[in-house]
């Protein structure tokens, strides 16, 4: 089956421009700060205009989450060498990521698919995990900046718990 290219799936695309950009530009630059805002507004807006003016499809919903990992590969691939990052916060992001895995591990034997849950507390982390390298505008922003990483990665680990609770108990799968 065909599938014609339509606007909303462009704006989804333009994230993967950002992304290849955002890799020519230094870490927490002008330049890598505006990439990423429109990045993120380009996230924002694909799927609203996917429903309002009727686009939605399987590829688009594809495109997106292929867009949107190929958007956050790029960020890391910028940031991470950039920064300082404690080991606790390495433990904190392989539990959730281990948490991650073993909900869609679950969801895959217990549905056979992967079972995409769309909850507000992952709405939240992924707006809060945007947020975070805002933090690193100002080198006086250490103290602030930690505590930012403290309740983004305890909110991530709660909806990662709650993402896993939902497969299980069989809540709110489609």
């Amino acid at each position: 089956m065909e599938h014609k290219l339509n606007i909303a799936d462009a704006v989804t695309i333009s994230r993967i421009v950002f992304a290849v950009l955002l890799l020519f530009c230094a870490a927490f630059s002008k330049q890598f700060y505006v990439l990423y805002l429109f990045g993120g507004f380009s996230d924002m807006i694909d799927g609203q205009l996917a429903r309002k003016l009727d686009l939605r499809s399987s590829f688009g919903a594809k495109l997106d989450t292929i867009t949107d990992y190929v958007f956050v590969i790029a960020v890391l691939i910028k940031v991470l060498p950039a920064l300082h990052i404690p080991v606790w916060l390495w433990i904190c992001a392989g539990m959730i990521a281990f948490i991650k895995l073993i909900s869609l591990l679950s969801s895959l034997a217990m549905f056979r698919r992967i079972v995409p849950i769309h909850t507000v507390m992952n709405k939240i982390t992924g707006f809060m995990l945007f947020l975070l390298p805002f933090g690193f505008i100002s080198e006086h922003s250490g103290r602030l900046s930690e505590i930012a990483v403290i309740i983004a990665c305890s909110v991530a680990t709660f909806a990662a718990l709650q993402e896993g609770y939902l497969i299980h108990t069989g809540k709110e799968i489609e």
